[in-house]
């Protein structure tokens, strides 16, 4: 299908990806159109069709391309002692979020708008990113740093806490990153026992 006159690939193709995720985020996937995105970028809805096969590849694609970054953005230290890795996730966790802040919406509101298929392929990358806190949790109830009932459960919980501030946190409000990323840290270290 060719693209409008003077368009670029290279230009073209992240636009589509930016306003759908825009879009998604703000109306919701279900309410979308194909043909708003195109409008929202400046193309024909049948030049669309160049950069995705359907609406479900680019949720699916945007999902997954998100996952992929934080798994990729996410660095370990397991030489340190569980807290400090502990506080290191959270303060990662926060910053990336607020970062991404549409691409976090979409990963927790959209699920459900996945095929069977393309639902368990990005499961298995949250499941994956999850492992990473539940593996600083086990080492830190291992050397007696956490005292914690169920590693599984605390992690859910604790990405949830965490990924919750992307709802409420507006640049330039009462509180600035660093703080909230403190007083995250202490509700993390009161939710592990620590």
């Amino acid at each position: 299908m060719a693209r409008t006159s003077g368009s670029r690939a290279e230009i073209t193709g992240p636009l589509v990806r930016g306003e759908a995720r825009r879009l998604f985020a703000r109306q919701g996937y279900a309410a979308v159109s194909m043909r708003q995105i195109a409008a929202a970028v400046g193309v024909q809805a049948g030049a669309l069709y160049a950069y995705t096969p359907d609406k479900q590849a680019l949720l699916a694609d945007l999902l997954e391309s998100h996952m992929q970054e934080l798994l990729a953005a996410w660095t370990d230290a397991p030489e340190a002692p569980p807290l400090a890795r502990l506080e290191r996730f959270v303060r990662f966790h926060i910053d990336f979020s607020l970062d991404h802040a549409d691409a976090v919406f979409l990963s927790y509101m959209e699920l459900r708008n996945l095929t069977p298929e393309n639902f368990a392929r990005i499961a298995a990358l949250r499941g994956r990113y999850e492992a990473v806190l539940e593996q600083i949790l086990r080492a830190g109830v291992a050397e007696g740093q956490m005292r914690i009932e169920d590693a599984k459960l605390t992690t859910l919980a604790l990405i949830a806490m965490l990924t919750g501030v992307t709802n409420w946190y507006r640049e330039g409000g009462r509180l600035d990153r660093d703080r909230i990323a403190q007083i995250y840290w202490g509700l993390a270290r009161g939710a592990v026992g620590a």
